[in-house]
């Protein structure tokens, strides 16, 4: 099988994972029902990844690739427009982001239990923590920012809206990611941004 083959099954497989966890969730998703999604065999499943715990790590580092591509960062845009475009898509998604939040809720509390899962989540959140580091470091050197600990101040962002999206999930408040995002913004503007700059819109 040639590599743009291969490429195309890869795709394929991990758009078929995510509308199976948003259909049936972390504790029902079977290898079955996401060879269903694909339209394939579940033999054909297994020539790719041996265990399900294999393909949902697969598709935890896709997840951070497509992220990567939906953000497309400019070198000439400003660090402060860049940081708010970052938040917002972490916060909010597509009409079927609750469902695979759940999905994913359920996944991550099996991290204690599996060392595949929390390694491949932290490599995905060092890599998250290290994007909007750079940023913040960028927006530093360019008297944008204030100098702040980059790391410390991303991974606070990051917890933050961690904690938004479980609370979103397991209360079942639909008002806490508008209201986690405002505040966000209210936090870049008031701790962030040097004084005089222009509040990010």
């Amino acid at each position: 099988m040639g590599d743009g083959d291969t490429e195309a099954a890869h795709e394929a497989i991990m758009q078929a994972t995510y509308r199976a966890l948003c259909e049936h969730g972390y504790a029902d998703l079977t290898m079955k029902a996401i060879a269903e999604e694909t339209g394939k065999s579940k033999a054909t499943l297994h020539y790719y990844y041996d265990t399900k715990q294999d393909l949902l790590v697969a598709f935890l580092e896709y997840l951070l690739e497509s992220f990567h591509e939906k953000v497309q960062l400019r070198d000439d845009e400003n660090p402060a427009a860049q940081l708010t475009t970052i938040l917002e898509k972490l916060v909010f998604g597509p009409d079927d982001y609750k469902e695979f939040q759940t999905a994913m809720l359920e996944l991550r509390s099996q991290a204690p239990y599996s060392d595949a899962y929390r390694a491949q989540l932290r490599a995905n959140n060092e890599e998250l923590t290290a994007l909007l580091a750079g940023i913040i470091e960028r927006g530093i050197e360019d008297g944008v920012f204030q100098d702040v600990d980059p790391n410390r101040t991303a991974s606070y962002l990051l917890s933050t809206i961690d904690g938004a999206r479980t609370r979103w999930i397991v209360l079942d408040d639909d008002d806490v990611l508008t209201t986690v995002n405002e505040e966000l913004q209210d936090y870049l503007a008031e701790r962030v941004l040097v004084d005089g700059q222009e509040q990010i819109e």
